[in-house]
């Protein structure tokens, strides 16, 4: 006598097939996410505030030296007396507020935006040390022949908007991640339940 075919036996099958489809697809979309920033409007204002910062380095920052001036230790930049705090502001606004940002708004790599929050945050204390420099007498009360330019503001005005908007670029980026992978917790632990229940009610069914 043939046995009569149980169309039932391939369900359960068919349904861990459909689970399994689902979680490559959430592994490929946190995958994709992982190392991605979308700064949206913010990529706006991120490359205003780059295009600012790069326009107060040619700009007075004491006196008559520029920012440019300042990273090159040029004459005029020791004439005026300029501190180490102002060198290492100029060379975090270079570094971390011009170049890893430009970087960062092109690729759209969230290492890239991770290391610009940082260096940016730590220039906005580099500026604040390079103003209160400016007007502070120094070792045996020589005073700076110059106070706080126009560019030296500029750009300190310039790393506290990358700081802001690159930490909101970087949150928001990990809470879509972590989204994604309690997603991703939710569905394994359906499928469990599932294959749980399927054993209880088979338990002989390889």
């Amino acid at each position: 006598m043939s046995e009569t075919p149980n169309p039932q036996r391939g369900a359960p099958t068919t349904d861990r097939d459909a689970f399994g489809e689902y979680e490559r697809d959430l592994r490929k979309a946190e995958r994709r996410v992982a190392g991605e920033i979308d700064p949206g409007a913010r990529a706006v204002v991120v490359a205003v505030a780059v295009l600012l910062a790069m326009v107060s380095m040619v700009l007075p920052h004491t006196g008559s030296a520029t920012g440019l001036e300042v990273l090159t230790f040029a004459p005029d930049a020791a004439a005026e007396r300029v501190t180490i705090v102002s060198k290492i502001f100029v060379y975090l606004l270079t570094i971390f507020g011009i170049v890893v940002s430009m970087l960062a708004l092109l690729t759209r790599r969230w290492l890239l935006a991770w290391i610009a929050l940082c260096g940016c945050a730590i220039a906005c204390v580099a500026g604040m040390l390079a103003w209160w420099s400016r007007n502070t007498p120094g070792v045996g009360g020589v005073e700076p022949p110059s106070g706080v330019g126009i560019g030296l503001i500029l750009a300190w005005i310039s790393v506290f908007v990358l700081t802001f908007h690159w930490s909101r670029v970087v949150w928001s980026r990990s809470t879509y991640h972590l989204a994604i992978e309690a997603e991703r917790r939710r569905q394994a632990a359906e499928q469990d339940a599932y294959t749980s229940a399927l054993y209880r009610k088979n338990p002989d069914q390889p």
